[in-house]
């Protein structure tokens, strides 16, 4: 009677495991017939002449085992042949020597040991679904944003716990400095590494990847989310300082106000987020003079001389700005050299250089803007600059007219000689 019991509505009877591990019905019938097969070829030895048919639809099992049909006394295996006499008795009257018999096979039969066998080998099976599913998943993930719930704080690393109750490691070198969390706290962070050692998938996130600070924008930034803005480039200092050089694919959109947001609207929430990270929005250009100047704000270049092979750039400046361009701690310069890619070197115009020089957009009354534009994005920033730089230099890399470089050069000679 005991035996009765356990006559197996197998997909039922493991359907704990397609609740418990979100396992769709075809995953899981397939699974199931593999294990069937498992602890059947151990039983057996094989499973090669062995039918299994899921019956999902109804919820049970049939095995069936195909024997060889040979003459009675000859039967050497009795998993891979029956003998004639037998076969015939088991409903199969008209079977000849040399034949195949199907043999129905009730898995219950076997006792309980083989039902424990088969749900260890179901269990273990699905672990392993589960894992591979938990890893795919997640490296797909890189690089996204993702939401936990702290649920444990160690010296090294926090625990956290996302909706679906996956554990998301964060280590503490990749927290940013004055990060405190409270248990039960909803703390955000980017995927930055996934680990499969062994068939254990491990998920690392940080707050201190450059993506952190990408996608905190793209949630707070509509236009970039919508990709009317594109972010060229990002460094970062964590808990420090950050510089971001964003550019609009629309005329009509101004990407750093539109990363600002009115009075700051947008920005400070990512700040508060980022623990008080000043962040400096500049608008990217693609010609490296001008986005090293624009990359060293609030300084105020002079003039700058590139080595684009070497990628090199020294910069130079009144005295008063070179503090600025520096920085406290040196991070503004440390940060322009990340963002640009170049490595920058800051050099001290002398006082007497500057005594008597003008910055170009003084000359707005008598020189047109394009031109003193032209001029600013070669490195040339003031009066004596580009006048000290040859005319054949200044025709080429400001792209312009012999002519218009002849009147600008007049003019600005001229403002020195008065």
């Amino acid at each position: 009677m005991a035996k009765k019991e356990e006559a197996p509505n197998m997909v039922e009877r493991f359907a704990e495991f397609k609740e418990l591990k979100n396992i769709d019905k075809t995953t899981m019938i397939s699974v199931l017939e593999e294990s069937f097969r498992n602890v059947l070829a151990k039983m057996f030895g094989t499973d090669e002449n062995l039918d299994v048919i899921m019956n999902p639809d109804k919820g049970d099992v049939q095995i069936f085992q195909n024997l060889q049909v040979v003459p009675d006394g000859e039967v050497e295996d009795p998993y891979r042949q029956i003998s004639l006499t037998d076969a015939r008795a088991d409903n199969d009257p008209e079977v000849e020597i040399g034949e195949e018999h199907t043999k129905e096979i009730i898995f219950a039969k076997f006792g309980r040991r083989a039902i424990l066998n088969l749900r260890q080998t179901l269990q273990s099976k699905i672990l392993d679904l589960q894992k591979d599913a938990l890893y795919n998943k997640f490296k797909d993930l890189e690089g996204e944003l993702v939401s936990g719930e702290v649920y444990q704080t160690w010296s090294k690393e926090t625990l956290l716990m996302d909706v679906e109750k996956n554990e998301l490691h964060l280590p503490k070198n990749e927290s940013i400095p004055g990060d405190f969390f409270r248990k039960g706290e909803t703390v955000r962070a980017v995927i930055s590494k996934v680990d499969n050692t062994n068939n254990n998938p491990r998920i690392y996130v940080s707050r201190t990847n450059e993506a952190f600070l990408r996608r905190l924008f793209e949630l707070e930034v509509p236009e970039i989310h919508d990709g009317l803005i594109n972010i060229r480039a990002v460094a970062r200092i964590p808990g420090e300082r950050a510089k971001i050089a964003v550019e609009s694919y629309d005329d009509r959109i101004d990407p750093v106000g539109a990363c600002v947001g009115v009075k700051g609207s947008r920005i400070h929430g990512i700040v508060r987020e980022l623990r008080n990270e000043n962040i400096d929005v500049i608008n990217y250009t693609s010609n490296p003079s001008l986005l090293i100047q624009r990359a060293l704000s609030p300084a105020r270049v002079s003039s700058i001389r590139l080595d684009e092979e070497e990628k090199k750039a020294e910069v130079f400046l009144r005295p008063d700005e070179v503090s600025l361009a520096i920085g406290k701690g040196g991070l503004n310069i440390k940060l322009a050299s990340m963002l640009t890619g170049y490595v920058i070197d800051v050099y001290r115009d002398t006082e007497e250089s500057f005594e008597e020089d003008i910055y170009l957009d003084e000359f707005k009354d008598e020189i047109d803007s394009w031109v003193i534009d032209a001029l600013k994005n070669m490195g040339c920033v003031t009066a004596k600059s580009v006048i000290n730089t040859p005319r054949e230099q200044l025709i080429e890399k400001a792209d312009l007219e012999d002519s218009t470089v002849d009147q600008v050069l007049d003019i600005l000679r001229a403002e020195f000689e008065e």
